[in-house]
Protein backbone atom coordinates (compact mmCIF):
# COMPACT_ATOMS: atom_id res chain seq x y z
CA UNK A 1 0.00 0.00 0.00
CA UNK A 2 1.10 3.70 -0.68
CA UNK A 3 1.85 6.12 1.45
CA UNK A 4 -0.54 8.29 0.12
CA UNK A 5 -3.36 5.70 0.45
CA UNK A 6 -2.21 4.94 4.08
CA UNK A 7 -3.31 8.60 4.62
CA UNK A 8 -6.27 8.51 2.67
CA UNK A 9 -7.40 5.56 4.94
CA UNK A 10 -7.02 7.27 7.84
CA UNK A 11 -9.21 10.16 7.05
CA UNK A 12 -5.77 12.19 7.35
CA UNK A 13 -4.95 15.16 4.48
CA UNK A 14 -2.18 13.90 2.56
CA UNK A 15 -0.07 16.85 3.27
CA UNK A 16 -0.43 15.71 6.53
CA UNK A 17 2.69 13.69 7.99
CA UNK A 18 2.85 11.31 10.68
CA UNK A 19 3.38 12.22 13.77
CA UNK A 20 4.61 8.69 14.65
CA UNK A 21 8.26 6.95 14.07
CA UNK A 22 9.54 3.55 15.12
CA UNK A 23 13.13 2.24 14.37
CA UNK A 24 15.20 -0.52 15.87
CA UNK A 25 18.74 -1.03 15.78
CA UNK A 26 21.69 -1.75 17.79
CA UNK A 27 23.67 0.34 20.42
CA UNK A 28 27.41 0.30 21.16
CA UNK A 29 28.37 2.69 24.28
CA UNK A 30 31.29 4.05 24.96
CA UNK A 31 33.33 6.57 27.80
CA UNK A 32 35.95 8.94 26.46
CA UNK A 33 37.46 12.09 27.40
CA UNK A 34 36.18 14.79 26.13
CA UNK A 35 38.97 15.59 24.05
CA UNK A 36 39.67 12.21 22.41
CA UNK A 37 36.25 12.62 21.91
CA UNK A 38 36.71 15.33 19.81
CA UNK A 39 39.37 13.42 18.16
CA UNK A 40 37.93 10.40 17.21
CA UNK A 41 34.55 13.17 15.62
CA UNK A 42 37.44 14.69 13.15
CA UNK A 43 38.58 11.15 11.88
CA UNK A 44 34.71 9.65 11.77
CA UNK A 45 33.96 13.15 9.62
CA UNK A 46 36.29 12.24 6.98
CA UNK A 47 33.35 8.82 6.41
CA UNK A 48 30.21 10.48 7.90
CA UNK A 49 28.28 13.50 7.10
CA UNK A 50 27.13 15.86 10.38
CA UNK A 51 23.60 15.15 11.30
CA UNK A 52 21.49 18.15 9.14
CA UNK A 53 19.88 18.43 12.85
CA UNK A 54 23.05 18.67 14.70
CA UNK A 55 24.53 21.91 14.60
CA UNK A 56 28.24 22.74 15.10
CA UNK A 57 29.02 22.41 19.16
CA UNK A 58 25.71 20.01 19.24
CA UNK A 59 21.77 20.30 20.22
CA UNK A 60 20.25 20.17 23.52
CA UNK A 61 18.46 16.76 24.40
CA UNK A 62 16.39 16.60 27.48
CA UNK A 63 14.38 13.55 29.08
CA UNK A 64 11.99 12.96 31.74
CA UNK A 65 11.95 9.79 32.46
CA UNK A 66 9.13 8.00 34.09
CA UNK A 67 8.62 4.86 36.76
CA UNK A 68 7.12 3.25 39.04
CA UNK A 69 7.30 4.11 42.93
CA UNK A 70 9.32 1.24 43.42
CA UNK A 71 11.64 2.12 40.23
CA UNK A 72 10.50 -0.99 38.44
CA UNK A 73 12.56 0.23 35.20
CA UNK A 74 15.01 0.97 36.85
CA UNK A 75 15.70 -2.45 38.63
CA UNK A 76 14.98 -3.92 35.06
CA UNK A 77 17.82 -2.30 33.38
CA UNK A 78 19.93 -3.11 36.40
CA UNK A 79 19.36 -6.96 36.37
CA UNK A 80 19.54 -7.44 32.62
CA UNK A 81 16.40 -8.66 31.59
CA UNK A 82 15.71 -9.45 28.09
CA UNK A 83 12.86 -7.18 27.79
CA UNK A 84 12.67 -4.38 29.47
CA UNK A 85 11.42 -0.59 28.87
CA UNK A 86 10.94 2.93 29.54
CA UNK A 87 8.99 5.72 29.16
CA UNK A 88 9.97 9.50 29.10
CA UNK A 89 9.18 12.58 27.09
CA UNK A 90 11.69 14.08 25.23
CA UNK A 91 13.02 17.46 24.25
CA UNK A 92 15.17 18.47 21.49
CA UNK A 93 17.17 22.00 22.42
CA UNK A 94 17.83 24.42 24.59
CA UNK A 95 15.00 24.17 27.64
CA UNK A 96 14.95 28.17 27.74
CA UNK A 97 10.92 29.43 26.36
CA UNK A 98 9.72 25.93 26.84
CA UNK A 99 5.93 26.16 26.55
CA UNK A 100 3.06 24.27 26.28
CA UNK A 101 2.72 25.01 22.57
CA UNK A 102 6.98 23.29 22.32
CA UNK A 103 7.30 19.86 20.57
CA UNK A 104 7.84 17.17 22.43
CA UNK A 105 8.34 13.51 22.27
CA UNK A 106 6.14 10.87 23.85
CA UNK A 107 9.01 7.53 23.46
CA UNK A 108 8.83 4.37 24.62
CA UNK A 109 12.17 2.75 24.56
CA UNK A 110 12.57 -0.93 24.68
CA UNK A 111 15.61 -3.74 24.40
CA UNK A 112 14.61 -6.99 23.73
CA UNK A 113 17.63 -9.45 23.55
CA UNK A 114 20.11 -6.99 21.94
CA UNK A 115 18.20 -5.11 19.95
CA UNK A 116 17.26 -1.44 20.97
CA UNK A 117 13.67 -0.25 19.64
CA UNK A 118 11.91 2.81 20.11
CA UNK A 119 8.49 4.34 19.28
CA UNK A 120 7.08 7.82 19.55
CA UNK A 121 5.07 10.53 18.57
CA UNK A 122 5.47 13.92 18.58
CA UNK A 123 3.17 15.88 20.37
CA UNK A 124 2.76 19.71 21.91
CA UNK A 125 4.27 19.48 25.85
CA UNK A 126 1.25 20.26 27.07
CA UNK A 127 -0.44 17.60 25.60
CA UNK A 128 1.92 15.44 26.42
CA UNK A 129 1.91 16.29 30.14
CA UNK A 130 -1.96 15.76 30.26
CA UNK A 131 -1.38 12.08 28.62
CA UNK A 132 1.12 11.24 30.90
CA UNK A 133 1.06 13.22 34.32
CA UNK A 134 -2.85 13.40 34.00
CA UNK A 135 -3.80 10.22 32.79
CA UNK A 136 -6.29 11.79 29.78
CA UNK A 137 -7.02 10.37 26.66
CA UNK A 138 -5.40 12.84 24.02
CA UNK A 139 -7.02 13.88 20.92
CA UNK A 140 -5.16 11.26 17.69
CA UNK A 141 -5.74 10.03 14.33
CA UNK A 142 -6.44 6.15 13.99
CA UNK A 143 -2.79 5.24 13.01
CA UNK A 144 -1.41 6.47 16.64
CA UNK A 145 -4.12 5.17 18.44
CA UNK A 146 -2.51 1.70 19.36
CA UNK A 147 0.27 3.55 20.25
CA UNK A 148 -1.65 6.50 22.51
CA UNK A 149 -3.48 3.52 24.37
CA UNK A 150 -0.13 1.75 25.12
CA UNK A 151 1.57 4.38 26.78
CA UNK A 152 -1.32 5.41 28.76
CA UNK A 153 -1.98 1.81 29.58
CA UNK A 154 1.70 1.57 31.06
CA UNK A 155 0.71 4.53 32.70
CA UNK A 156 -2.41 3.57 34.89
CA UNK A 157 -1.70 0.14 35.28
CA UNK A 158 2.15 0.57 36.57
CA UNK A 159 1.56 3.54 38.18
CA UNK A 160 4.07 5.46 36.48
CA UNK A 161 4.97 8.93 37.76
CA UNK A 162 8.23 11.43 36.51
CA UNK A 163 11.00 10.61 38.43
CA UNK A 164 13.97 12.15 36.98
CA UNK A 165 15.21 14.49 34.38
CA UNK A 166 18.73 13.97 32.36
CA UNK A 167 20.13 16.63 29.79
CA UNK A 168 23.26 16.76 27.46
CA UNK A 169 24.99 18.27 24.57
CA UNK A 170 24.68 16.02 21.39
CA UNK A 171 26.63 16.05 18.57
CA UNK A 172 25.47 13.54 15.90
CA UNK A 173 27.23 12.02 12.44
CA UNK A 174 25.42 9.89 10.06
CA UNK A 175 26.85 7.20 7.71
CA UNK A 176 27.31 7.91 3.80
CA UNK A 177 26.76 5.63 0.75
CA UNK A 178 26.84 2.03 2.33
CA UNK A 179 27.21 2.87 6.03
CA UNK A 180 23.78 5.13 5.09
CA UNK A 181 22.16 2.86 8.76
CA UNK A 182 25.43 4.16 10.59
CA UNK A 183 24.75 6.92 13.43
CA UNK A 184 27.55 7.68 15.82
CA UNK A 185 26.79 10.35 18.50
CA UNK A 186 28.91 11.81 21.06
CA UNK A 187 27.32 13.42 24.45
CA UNK A 188 28.66 16.04 26.54
CA UNK A 189 27.68 17.57 29.74
CA UNK A 190 25.92 15.23 31.07
CA UNK A 191 23.50 16.46 33.77
CA UNK A 192 19.75 15.59 35.56
CA UNK A 193 18.01 16.36 38.53
CA UNK A 194 15.39 14.65 40.30
CA UNK A 195 13.27 17.56 41.55
CA UNK A 196 11.56 20.52 39.63
CA UNK A 197 10.57 17.70 36.71
CA UNK A 198 9.22 20.20 34.27
CA UNK A 199 11.18 21.28 31.11
CA UNK A 200 9.72 24.84 31.98
CA UNK A 201 11.48 25.14 36.07
CA UNK A 202 12.92 28.89 35.57
CA UNK A 203 16.48 27.74 37.63
CA UNK A 204 16.65 24.19 37.76
CA UNK A 205 19.13 22.55 40.09
CA UNK A 206 21.00 20.46 37.52
CA UNK A 207 24.20 18.49 38.73
CA UNK A 208 26.58 16.63 36.79
CA UNK A 209 25.79 12.74 36.49
CA UNK A 210 29.26 11.88 34.37
CA UNK A 211 31.98 13.73 35.12
CA UNK A 212 31.89 16.45 33.25
CA UNK A 213 35.40 15.80 31.15
CA UNK A 214 34.00 12.40 30.00
CA UNK A 215 31.52 11.98 27.04
CA UNK A 216 29.34 9.49 26.20
CA UNK A 217 30.06 7.78 22.78
CA UNK A 218 27.53 5.60 20.84
CA UNK A 219 27.45 3.65 17.71
CA UNK A 220 24.03 3.11 16.16
CA UNK A 221 23.64 0.56 13.46
CA UNK A 222 20.79 -1.23 11.79
CA UNK A 223 22.08 -4.00 11.64
CA UNK A 224 25.89 -4.77 11.59
CA UNK A 225 28.99 -2.58 12.20
CA UNK A 226 31.17 -1.48 9.93
CA UNK A 227 34.75 -3.21 9.82
CA UNK A 228 36.43 0.18 9.63
CA UNK A 229 34.42 1.51 13.21
CA UNK A 230 35.74 -1.94 14.78
CA UNK A 231 38.97 -0.99 13.55
CA UNK A 232 38.79 2.45 15.03
CA UNK A 233 37.60 1.76 18.08
CA UNK A 234 40.35 -1.06 18.49
CA UNK A 235 43.00 1.29 17.36
CA UNK A 236 41.68 3.62 19.99
CA UNK A 237 41.61 1.12 22.80
CA UNK A 238 38.17 2.38 23.50
CA UNK A 239 35.80 -0.39 25.70
CA UNK A 240 32.49 -0.91 25.67
CA UNK A 241 30.20 0.18 28.88
CA UNK A 242 27.29 -0.47 30.44
CA UNK A 243 26.53 2.98 30.89
CA UNK A 244 22.33 4.42 30.72
CA UNK A 245 21.74 8.15 31.56
CA UNK A 246 18.25 7.00 33.66
CA UNK A 247 20.60 4.50 36.11
CA UNK A 248 22.95 7.06 36.68
CA UNK A 249 20.54 9.98 37.61
CA UNK A 250 18.95 7.74 39.98
CA UNK A 251 22.10 6.47 41.53
CA UNK A 252 23.52 9.92 41.49
CA UNK A 253 20.58 11.66 43.75
CA UNK A 254 20.31 8.75 46.15
CA UNK A 255 16.94 7.33 44.58
CA UNK A 256 18.49 3.69 44.76
CA UNK A 257 22.08 2.31 45.86
CA UNK A 258 24.92 2.44 43.61
CA UNK A 259 25.02 -0.20 41.15
CA UNK A 260 28.80 -2.20 39.70
CA UNK A 261 27.66 -0.01 36.87
CA UNK A 262 27.56 3.25 38.44
CA UNK A 263 30.66 5.30 37.26
CA UNK A 264 32.24 7.22 39.89
CA UNK A 265 34.03 10.30 39.08
CA UNK A 266 37.16 8.69 41.22
CA UNK A 267 37.48 6.56 38.61
CA UNK A 268 37.88 8.88 35.88
CA UNK A 269 39.99 11.70 37.06
CA UNK A 270 40.16 14.53 35.13
CA UNK A 271 43.65 15.18 33.26
CA UNK A 272 46.35 17.03 35.61
CA UNK A 273 47.85 20.32 33.82
CA UNK A 274 50.88 18.10 32.84
CA UNK A 275 48.73 15.81 31.27
CA UNK A 276 46.81 18.32 29.51
CA UNK A 277 49.73 20.16 27.66
CA UNK A 278 51.57 17.77 26.85
CA UNK A 279 48.71 16.08 24.90
CA UNK A 280 48.26 19.54 23.26
CA UNK A 281 51.60 18.99 22.47
CA UNK A 282 51.39 15.71 21.02
CA UNK A 283 48.16 16.93 18.96
CA UNK A 284 49.81 19.46 17.50
CA UNK A 285 52.83 17.51 16.58
CA UNK A 286 50.37 15.19 14.58
CA UNK A 287 48.98 17.37 12.72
Amino acid sequence: MSRAAGAEEDGQPLHVASRLHAFNRFELKYLVPVEQAAEIRDELGERMDRDLNSPVGGYGVWSLYYDTPQLRFYWEKIEGLKFRRKLRIRHYGDLDGVTDESPVCVEIKQRVNRVTQKRRITLPYGVARRLCDGREMVDHSAKESAFIQEVLDLIVRLNLQPTAITGYQREALVGRNADTGLRVTFDRRVRGRDRDLHFGTPTPENRFTIPPHMSVMEIKVNERTPHWITDLTARRNLNLVRISKYVQSVEAFGLAPRSVFHINEADFPPPSPVEQQSHTLLKAGAQ
